[in-house]
């Protein structure tokens, strides 16, 4: 047998720190073979390295720790398919991005936007809101209008209205996304203990821009298949990054309602706003957590799939809430482009 390395020898040859060498054993992603029981030092194997410099590339990739612990877990073409799909998303998010920096650029110099294409889009859509079956007043706000797809769900004892201005801003749009949703916030600052959180579509030309911050969520149906746009903000979808829960498991934790983000009038809150290439066929769904805490996404699919247009959809899905419990507040809003 090997002689053991000790936990900074590793931590060098791996190119790992001792402190994410600890954390990886906290989640069972790179076990030390001994732990000395009086000191708690940690030893490892020189055959570990190969899986420890694996975990290094991974999280150089940007990989979040909960996703590495999968696909360390698979054989070799099932990981390197793994690999290949979550690069994938990380280059369409990236030219996402880009568009959006060009788009913003030209906002702030006075000019057009550029166009990619001459093809004009519609979105044409429907909302609700509702109060559900437990809570007295229905502080979430569902918006459908020209161009315009939002939802907010406000929390505080001016939630209601907190969720109100942040809708408003984007439905009275007449600059920059990021300055509107500035604006709010600064708006939201004057309510006291109060806040939202908000999910937005927002046409621009070609192109749509998607606004997010908070636990509301925003999916996308495309040829068939529901594609989660947004990451929640909150303490429960951390760990799951952190790989300390899984999605069951966040699903059901007592803090996951608990965010890390949302518009409350803080200096440091702010969205994640990125660029969505418009294509005709398009659905798209945007949603409080009273609609995605209680219906999972296959059912969500469903609908959105067997739904004649985004009237009969969002009918159906509040309904569906309210057959499940409905413990909070529903805000859907759905939209076709056309």
């Amino acid at each position: 047998m090997d002689e053991l390395l000790t936990i900074g020898a590793f931590a060098r040859l791996s190119r790992l720190t001792p402190k994410a060498l600890r954390l990886y054993d906290e989640l069972g992603l790179l076990r030390p073979v001994r732990v000395d029981p009086a000191s708690g030092y940690r030893y490892y194997e020189p055959a570990q390295l190969e899986r420890a410099r694996l975990v290094a590339w991974l999280r150089l990739l940007g990989m979040p720790l909960a996703r590495i612990t999968t696909v360390c877990a698979l054989p070799p073409a099932a990981a390197a398919d793994e690999v290949a799909t979550y690069w994938a998303q990380v280059e369409h998010d990236t030219e996402s991005r880009r568009r959006l920096a060009r788009f913003l650029a030209d906002h702030f110099k006075g000019k057009a936007p550029t166009m990619t294409t001459t093809t004009e889009f519609t979105l044409r859509g429907a909302a609700a809101s509702d109060s559900g079956l437990v809570r007295e007043t229905n502080q979430d706000t569902a918006c459908a209008g020209p161009g315009l797809l939002a939802v907010a769900d406000g929390f505080g004892p001016a939630g209601g209205r907190a969720s109100a201005l942040a809708v408003d801003a984007l439905a009275s749009l007449s600059g920059p996304l990021p300055a509107a949703l500035a604006q709010a916030n600064q708006d939201i600052a004057a309510l006291e203990e109060s806040g939202t959180t908000l999910t937005a579509l927002v046409r621009t030309g070609s192109e749509f821009a998607l606004a997010h911050i908070g636990d509301s969520r925003a999916y996308l149906l495309r040829g068939g298949e529901l594609i989660r746009l947004t990451t929640d903000h909150s303490y429960a979808r951390t760990l799951v990054d952190e790989g300390r829960l899984t999605e069951d498991e966040a699903a059901a934790h007592p803090q996951r309602a608990l965010l890390t983000r949302a518009l409350d009038g803080r200096e440091d809150s702010h969205a994640d706003v990125s660029a969505r290439q418009a294509e005709a066929g398009d659905r798209y769904l945007l949603c409080s957590d009273g609609l995605s805490a209680v219906l999972p996404e296959a059912e969500l699919r469903r609908v959105l799939v067997a739904a004649e247009d985004p009237d009969a959809a969002v009918r159906e899905l509040v309904t569906l809430a309210r057959k499940a419990g409905g413990p909070d507040n529903i805000a859907v809003a759905v939209g076709d482009v056309e």
